[in-house]
């Protein structure tokens, strides 16, 4: 329907606002400044006006002043951008219009500049507010762009309305504009009714010290302004790289596009072309020799008949093909149940061959009881029986030729399956031991290895967490561990590596000989005896330890050499096989992992450790404790070893480096770990001995009696928790105090005894003589 025709009149009236909606929007446009108690009402015209210094005044009116003064100059400026840019081409901006308009004087503005903040005008009345708004109205029809004479009557009702609706929005933009203002001066008188509150308590304290308390809340609120400050300029320029890249992305973007349209311009030329080319040659095709009849006839009927040939070729290569697959498809099915039957029977044969083992290492251990208890009637018997069982595994392979896992006497990294026992009656305990940690190898590899190795395979690129942490200590497969022992040692020396470092200090030994190096060549032969990679003549594992040691003589020369630190290296060396790569790993053992003066001259941290393990021990096993403490046993003569070595002379390799891959990555924690696991895994077979001489001969080889490794770790890491670094930390602070107290003492009474014998004189008893007098009387 036709719209009604409006007048100025007639439409001045929906512009007035309701009572109720005039409050609800006085309230919110001019919201109560949030006044601090005690400055208004009775209570503060009752007070003191305190004399405030005229400085602080004008400092937090200077600063509110300017802050207004801004705020107004950019809120005008950007009315003025909008008001130039939002016009019409055709239009002149507002500054060209008439000077009669011009020159009508503007209303008055709270936050002109220039002005104090004590001289802004107060709230308008409710009533004023309506006539306000309306007379703004008509002063900017005038010049508004679309209609800059203003609405005539010669207009339609559909354009007037357009009119009126166009200034209603800019009307509603311009009192978004003020309430924004309005907040702004709202804050600002806040800010001022705070710094006078404060200025007040700081004049109105008694004292100099609730003074200086003002004072330092005061600083302190600067310094977490500045704290946020910083925090978010940091988040800009982030922000600002971030947006960088992603500019250089949207470049290269661009180009590729580019790129590709040129690509796609080139096609569409070729194409253009091509269809050139192929509607001339339709239009236009080449002249033909003349054939006869005939010939045409001939040539097109053996063309036919050769198509028929084809046709039966390819019919009976369809139905060979399918044949084929079909064929296929049921040799592939036989070929997987084939696998899946293997792969079934060899479980069940590693699963029959575990407990093959066990049942050979109980009879082994049956024949070993029995010899011990035996008397001299049945020692022959039980002689033979021990012989033929510990040379059966010879004549079976021998017999069959074939076996599926076999025990082997050298592991993957030449250390022996089994211990190795001098002694006749302990060779039989070492043949038990080897087939017990093939049992044990037998049944975890589907259970644990295979999962494991899976898990590692897909980890990808290292980095520490929570889930790499769990799976060190589950250990580290033979494939992984170089890769993964030289990631955990660059993260150790990687402030220490340089490039040519290793060299520079071999070249150094070449021009000078170090003290040390005498005592290398001693403990060269000494170092893994049963290991073939050390025994072996032709091997090259001795020279490359005698140069990994030679450098790290001259890399650290307070240590120089320490008796130790070949086991160390040779252990590094064997799942490294470079010479560098294990020098950098002692480095990270004894520099970053140990404590300082571990493998110095006094070995101070490693008596301190000694003394906070026993603390441990009492604490996590205080009942083996107890009966070692009845019988009189040091353990010190034992684990003494352990923890100078990290246990390299006393498990078997397959559980030592297990050990190894927790302890690069988590440091000493690992070594007191596993020594409590150690005790608490043989706590029983201790409990049973009840004298201290058996006690002493079984902890020379009851480590190497420990063949599952899965159950060693489950103890290490779950039955010694809880397990905190920082009892660890303060054991070893307690008992370094005591140690060094007590090596002044000592110190203390050498000095006294060397200045008593000097006191009294080269004295020789009456009756005797001195070697002097006796040579002079010869």
């Amino acid at each position: 329907p036709p719209a009604a025709p409006a007048t100025p009149a007639a439409n001045g009236p929906t512009l007035r606002l309701e009572p109720e909606q005039e409050e609800e929007e006085l309230e919110e446009f001019l919201c109560p400044v949030q006044t601090p108690p005690g400055l208004v009402g009775v209570e503060a015209a009752l007070q003191h006006a305190p004399a405030m210094p005229l400085a602080l005044q004008n400092i937090s009116l200077k600063h509110l002043g300017t802050e207004i003064q801004n705020t107004m100059y950019n809120i005008r400026g950007n009315r003025q951008a909008q008001g130039i840019g939002h016009g019409p081409p055709g239009e002149d901006p507002p500054g060209s219009v008439e000077p009669q308009r011009a020159e009508q004087p503007l209303p008055s503005n709270p936050g002109t500049p220039g002005k104090d903040p004590a001289d802004s005008p107060k709230p308008t009345p409710k009533s004023s507010l309506t006539a306000n708004l309306i007379q703004k109205a008509k002063r900017q029809n005038t010049t508004f762009p679309l209609f800059a004479e203003g609405l005539t009557r010669t207009r339609t009702a559909q354009e007037k309305v357009l009119a009126l609706e166009q200034q209603v929005l800019m009307l509603t933009k311009e009192l978004k504009s003020q309430k924004e203002l309005v907040r702004i001066l709202h804050k600002a008188l806040e800010a001022a009714q705070q710094e006078k509150r404060a200025s007040s308590a700081y004049l109105a304290a008694a004292e100099d010290k609730d003074r200086l308390e003002l004072v330092r809340h005061k600083v302190r609120q600067i310094a977490e302004l500045g704290r946020q400050v910083e925090a978010l300029e940091q988040e800009r320029e982030s922000l600002a790289h971030t947006a960088s890249l992603r500019e250089q992305q949207l470049q290269e973007l661009q180009r590729h596009v580019q790129l590709l349209m040129e690509k796609n311009q080139a096609k569409q030329q070729v194409i253009c072309k091509l269809s050139e080319q192929v509607t001339r040659d339709f239009m236009q095709p080449p002249s033909q020799t003349p054939v006869s009849p005939g010939a045409a006839n001939r040539d097109f009927l053996s063309q036919q008949e050769k198509m028929e040939h084809l046709k039966d070729d390819m019919e009976a290569y369809r139905t060979q093909n399918r044949f084929l697959n079909s064929e296929i498809h049921q040799v592939t099915k036989i070929w997987r149940r084939v696998a899946e039957k293997e792969k079934a029977l060899l479980m069940k044969c590693a699963y029959l061959q575990a407990k093959n083992c066990q049942v050979e290492s109980k009879y082994l251990a049956g024949l070993r009881r029995l010899q011990e208890a035996a008397g001299s009637e049945c020692a022959e018997l039980l002689r033979q029986l021990i012989q033929e069982a510990l040379q059966c595994e010879a004549r079976e392979a021998l017999a069959e030729g074939v076996e599926l896992s076999p025990v082997s006497e050298y592991d993957e990294y030449g250390f022996p399956t089994g211990p190795h026992y001098e002694m006749e009656d302990l060779k039989l305990l070492a043949k038990i031991q080897a087939l017990e940690v093939h049992s044990h190898y037998l049944l975890a590899h589907e259970a644990v290895e295979r999962p494991l190795r899976e898990r590692w395979a897909a980890l990808g690129d290292l980095a520490p967490s929570a889930e790499l942490k769990q799976l060190l200590r589950a250990g580290v497969p033979r494939e992984h561990r170089p890769r993964v022992w030289k990631w955990l040692i660059h993260l150790r020396v990687q402030h220490l590596q340089s490039p040519g470092r290793y060299q520079a200090l071999l070249n150094q030994g070449q021009v000078r000989k170090h003290p040390a190096a005498r005592q290398i060549e001693l403990d060269l032969n000494r170092t893994f005896p049963n290991n073939k990679h050390f025994t072996c003549p032709t091997s090259s594992f001795p020279d490359k330890l005698r140069r990994v040691l030679l450098a790290f003589s001259w890399q650290n020369p307070t240590i120089g050499y320490c008796q130790g630190l070949n086991r160390l290296a040779a252990i590094a060396l064997l799942v490294l096989e470079e010479e560098e790569s294990a020098f950098w790993c002692l480095v990270a053992i004894v520099e970053t992992i140990m404590p300082a003066d571990y493998y110095s001259k006094t070995l101070t941290s490693s008596q301190v450790d000694q003394r906070v393990f026993q603390d441990l021990l009492l604490e996590k096993l205080p009942r083996l404790m107890s009966h070692l403490g009845q019988h009189r046993v040091d353990l010190s003569f034992l684990t003494f070893n352990w923890f100078l070595v990290v246990f390299a002379d006393s498990l078997i390799s397959n559980i030592l480096l297990r050990v190894w891959d927790a302890f690069l990555y988590e440091g000493t924690k690992v070594i007191f770990r596993y020594a409590l696991a150690i005790f608490k895994y043989n706590e029983e077979e201790i409990l049973r001995l009840q004298d201290a001489l058996e006690i002493y001969q079984y902890l020379r080889f009851f480590t190497k009696t420990i063949c599952n490794s899965q159950k060693l770790m489950h103890i290490a890491f779950n039955d010694m928790n809880p397990f905190p670094m920082k009892q660890l930390r303060q054991l070893r602070t307690t008992h370094r105090e005591r140690l060094e107290a007590e090596l002044r003492e000592l110190e203390q009474l050498k000095a006294e005894y060397l200045e008593t014998r000097n006191s009294q004189g080269p004295a020789v008893p009456e009756g005797c003589t001195s070697e002097d007098e006796g040579e002079g009387e010869a």
